[in-house]
């Protein structure tokens, strides 16, 4: 069974196992990542259903020290409306990370299902998302991955809170120098980020900004196809309240996403600041039924939960074929992290004939996920060349021929 480090100078705070199904029964995969897997499991002595991170050990070299300490702080975060980190296990090979289970799904699919939604809707919702993130923020920890992916529902009942999820990229404060590090998911990274600027606590507000903005309108502030055309708009805060989307959306509304979309960090929202807006505190949000509007947006611009994880290993296909022989795997990995539109992407014609392993090692890992929701992707977007490569869960023939255009 598990034995429990006792705290030391290092702060040790890992239970040693030598085999995690002893204590709890795995029941079904809740999600794939390119170095994770998360696995809805049942603890043994209690009953408790859980969600556990299983993380390979070798996936961690070179980071441990700054994983353990990091992780060591989440687990002093207590929020209603933050997935709490419950436990933590280790054994010779994998690190697992005991989460709070939530069942009510993802904040885009919850939206699209309803059949009235209303500024005031979302108004109470980004209020949840600001709380928490003050929360964090008044302990030094910044997010610096805030998007609508991680925001789940805790339950399915209609009046349940929402939950921030996915630590993976938090950094606090004050610990290791300034915070440089290029990282978050495109579409919603502050210009900042992007310029390789030190960077504050300010880039969560501004992807709550982008969060709130597409609530109202159901479509993305910034997009394009081509990374380097998106980040351009980034960085100029070149984004438009379109006519017709944007109507019948209040003033109010739209100062509050200004506020924290503001391009200069220091004149940008705090999350103090913004809990004060009369968008979020008083009574400007409308009560005008936008479902109809909002809804085909999302349908049209996001892809559904269950086929997310297929999205992204398509994605990779078609980034994959615009690879040289010398390009970098760190750009891959980029590629495979935004939410475009699956109905205006078209693969790019090929110029490259071969790939490096690596590369097609992050390919494998992205699409071991379920074949039924990939083959329905699949048949959607007719790529029926690569059918088998996702089947299967590895490369063949058929699809190195495809892969090679």
């Amino acid at each position: 069974m598990a034995k429990e480090n006792g705290e030391s100078s290092h702060g040790s705070w890992k239970k040693h196992v030598d085999d995690i199904k002893k204590i709890f029964d795995f029941k079904e995969v809740l999600g794939t990542g390119a170095f994770s897997e998360v696995v809805m499991a049942q603890e043994k002595v209690t009953g408790k259903m859980v969600a556990i991170k299983c993380i390979p050990k070798k996936a961690l070299k070179g980071k441990e020290t700054s994983i353990e300490n990091e992780i060591a702080v989440l687990r002093k975060i207590k929020h209603e409306n933050i997935v709490a980190l419950e436990d933590i296990y280790e054994s010779s090979n994998h690190l697992y990370l005991i989460m709070q289970l939530v069942s009510g799904g993802e904040l885009f699919d919850r939206i699209v299902e309803k059949g009235f939604y209303t500024e005031m809707d979302a108004s109470r919702l980004i209020r949840q998302v600001l709380d928490a993130v003050n929360y964090l923020h008044s302990m030094a920890i910044v997010h610096r991955d805030l998007k609508p992916e991680n925001l789940l529902y805790f339950s399915p009942d209609d009046d349940s809170k929402i939950m921030i999820s996915d630590f993976g990229l938090s950094k606090m404060e004050g610990t290791g120098g300034v915070m440089a590090t290029a990282c978050g998911t495109p579409g919603y990274v502050a210009p900042e980020v992007l310029a390789q600027k030190p960077y504050s606590k300010a880039v969560d507000c501004w992807s709550i900004g982008v969060i709130a903005y597409i609530l109202l309108c159901g479509y993305p502030p910034f997009y394009d196809e081509n990374d380097s055309k998106l980040f351009e708009q980034i960085l100029k805060v070149d984004y438009e309240f379109d006519a017709p989307y944007w109507d019948d959306i209040s003033d109010s509304a739209k100062d509050f996403i200004s506020s924290l979309m503001e391009k200069d960090p220091e004149k940008r929202f705090t999350c103090d600041q913004a809990l004060e807006h009369p968008w979020i505190a008083g009574d400007t949000a409308l009560c005008k039924n936008i479902h109809e509007s909002v809804s085909r947006q999302m349908r049209k611009n996001f892809a559904k939960s269950k086929w997310r994880q297929a999205f992204n290993a398509t994605a990779v296909i078609r980034h994959m074929r615009r690879l040289q022989l010398g390009s970098s795997f760190g750009s891959s990995i980029q590629s495979t992290n935004s939410v475009p539109n699956p109905q205006s992407r078209a693969p790019a014609k090929s110029q490259s004939k071969y790939f490096n392993k690596l590369t097609l090692k992050l390919f494998i890992c992205i699409i071991k996920i379920k074949k039924k929701h990939v083959l329905k992707y699949i048949k959607c977007t007719k790529l029926d060349s690569v059918h088998s490569t996702i089947l299967n869960g590895q490369l063949c023939n058929s699809s190195i021929n495809y892969l090679k255009g």
